[in-house]
């Protein structure tokens, strides 16, 4: 492996917790992510990609939606939408992401072919618009953060719904990477919305910590 090779596999062991599995005592990198445990398979797997309206959105039709390859990103989506009392879409992917396809270290992992070439990157969902899209005024998007930006499975989500009017404001977990401009560019792909600034958790982020940047928004 060159040089260059290197520091670009150290920035994503930075930037993408929980993406290695564990077994190579990488768990707590910031792939801030899905449903397994350290680097396993996407808790979107198991969950019903709809939208999930059992707090009936009483804060004035908010819906969080997320993307998490390792229960971090999951888990602070589900604190903001517990304290708005907002709705829940999980971004799924038709294809998860196994302990293999999350392992960096190997040059031929679906996760290092992707980040290598972009190509690759086209995730296709098992559904694109929440029910009841039209509906939301606010969006929450959560991500996990994977070589410095936001976790690819949740491009086709940002680019295949329409955003105009909604307010939308991301959030990422990650272990030392911060927002960066992950927000910047999904607002770009969105082409429409008013995207506010976002913020970044780390993927084991306190709850209180969550509510109170909740509380500061101001939505209710």
């Amino acid at each position: 492996m060159n040089t260059a090779r290197a520091l670009t596999r150290r920035s994503f062991l930075m930037g993408v917790a929980a993406i290695a599995p564990l077994t190579i005592l990488l768990a707590g990198c910031s792939a801030e992510d899905d449903a397994t445990s350290s680097g396993g398979t996407a808790s979107a797997q198991n969950s019903t990609p709809s939208a999930s309206s059992d707090n009936a959105s009483a804060r004035g039709n908010v819906l969080v939606a997320y993307y998490s390859a390792q229960g971090h990103t999951e888990a602070v989506a589900q604190t903001i939408a517990d304290e708005l009392g907002a709705d829940t879409f999980e971004i799924t992917p038709v294809e998860p992401y196994s302990d293999d396809d999350l392992d960096w270290t190997d040059d031929n992992s679906r996760v290092t072919l992707e980040h290598e070439d972009e190509g690759l990157r086209d995730a296709e969902l098992t559904q694109v618009a929440p029910d009841g899209w039209d509906g939301y005024d606010t969006v929450l998007v959560g991500y996990p953060i994977w070589w410095g930006i936001a976790a690819w499975p949740i491009d086709n989500f940002i680019s295949g719904n329409d955003w105009d009017g909604k307010t939308v404001i991301p959030f990422c977990t990650s272990t030392s990477s911060g927002l960066g401009k992950s927000g910047d560019l999904l607002a770009e792909a969105a082409g429409s919305g008013d995207w506010r600034e976002g913020r970044r958790f780390s993927s084991s982020a306190d709850e209180s910590e969550v509510r109170d940047w909740v509380s500061s928004l101001n939505l209710a």
